[in-house]
């Protein structure tokens, strides 16, 4: 039968510093943290047979809060259409050309369903 070793009882004067580190965070505080500092998550995959590779993936991600990013110079949000305001007049440009569009189908239906005029024969 193996025994191990005890650990000796922590004395008075590390108690706290024990209870200190081990105490925990809640999740708001993870968060906060996170979102304060940033967090940089980056990874490569590969998948090869052999020495010939078949796929490779970069992934690259950055969890930071939106001054965090702006004090980093990320800002790709200020400029995408579908994030903006501009996505307000976008919208109504596209309804715009829809009902164009609706309104040309309708005059082809009419012209291929009016009657034609046959051609008369010269004399």
């Amino acid at each position: 039968m193996t025994t191990f070793p005890q650990m000796p009882a922590p004395s008075s004067s590390n108690r706290g510093a024990i209870a200190t580190a081990t105490q925990g965070s809640t999740l708001a505080d993870v968060l906060e943290r996170v979102l304060d500092k940033g967090i940089v998550i980056a990874g490569d995959i590969s998948v090869s047979v052999g020495s010939t590779e078949l796929l490779s993936i970069r992934i690259r991600l950055l969890i930071s809060s939106v001054d965090k990013a702006k004090e980093i110079g990320i800002n790709w949000w200020e400029s995408d259409p579908h994030l903006s305001s501009q996505t307000h007049s976008l919208m109504e440009a596209n309804q715009q050309l829809l009902q164009r569009i609706e309104g040309l189908e309708t005059e082809l239906r009419a012209l291929r369903t009016a009657p034609t005029a046959l051609p008369t024969a010269p004399a």
